[in-house]
């Protein structure tokens, strides 16, 4: 999963996607709606809300915004919206499988939009349960931190239910089953670690390799489908080779 990690960070340094067109509170916002729908508007019990609500201060979100958010998703707003997640299933170029997060309150415009963008960049939208099948839904974790600490980590995650620990690059990557999310948090936070990301993920169970060239068009209608303003995530099983990511960190 290291390829994911890195293509992210690439895309944060070049402030593509989301800061390009201003919609970084726009996602914020939904997350933290649906969030609060889900599971109240408390923030120590409801741990994803919780997580939205950091990620959000860390983008430096004005606290009223958080507020209003918060109380859209328990009722208390006036704005009439009602957002709900949906996953839309299809094939980027080159067979790529895709699993496509959304937070809407019209189905109708997002799966247009989503075909839209797919077959433009030639992929295809699919029937739901086309490519489901090849990705398992995790918490994912990751942390800044040396190979020293390593080890630290590995005894502290496992222990609270983590399935595989990985380091790359000055960053350690967690993944455990999505019912161990809150305590592998809890761990974490109990060893004063920061948290790059904690998230639920569709992780895929295998992935596909392509060469450089195919790996950066596959690449590249991901990114049109991350800029849709309803899409929140796009999770995919293309493996993201080191050749790959040094011709996009030149770009």
């Amino acid at each position: 999963m290291s390829g994911h990690s890195k293509w992210a960070t690439i895309k944060r340094k070049k402030g593509a996607a989301d800061a390009k067109r201003g919609q970084v509170f726009t996602r914020l916002t939904r997350e933290i709606v649906m969030a609060a729908r889900e599971g109240g508007g408390d923030t120590d019990s409801n741990f994803r809300l919780r997580l939205a609500v950091e990620k959000a201060r860390g983008q430096n979100m004005p606290k009223e915004n958080i507020e209003r958010a918060i109380k859209r998703g328990t009722g208390e707003g006036k704005d009439g919206a009602v957002f709900e997640q949906v996953f839309y299933e299809g094939y980027a170029p080159n067979g790529v499988a895709l699993m496509i997060e959304c937070f809407t309150e019209n189905r109708n415009r997002t799966v247009a939009e989503v075909r839209h963008v797919l077959t433009r960049s030639g992929g295809t939208l699919g029937e739901a349960g086309s490519v489901g099948w090849q990705f398992k839904r995790s918490a994912y974790f990751s942390v800044s931190g040396n190979e020293s600490e390593m080890e630290k980590i590995f005894d502290l995650v496992v222990m609270a239910g983590a399935d595989d620990v990985n380091y790359d690059d000055g960053s350690i990557e967690i993944i455990g089953p999505v019912e161990s999310f809150k305590t592998i948090m809890d761990a974490l936070r109990s060893g004063k670690y920061s948290m790059e990301d904690a998230e639920l993920r569709m992780l895929p169970t295998n992935e596909m390799e392509l060469n450089v060239g195919d790996t950066l068009q596959v690449l590249k209608s991901i990114e049109s489908l991350e800029e849709l303003d309803d899409v929140q995530n796009v999770f995919h099983n293309l493996h993201i080779s080191e050749e790959a990511l040094a011709s996009l960190a030149e770009e």
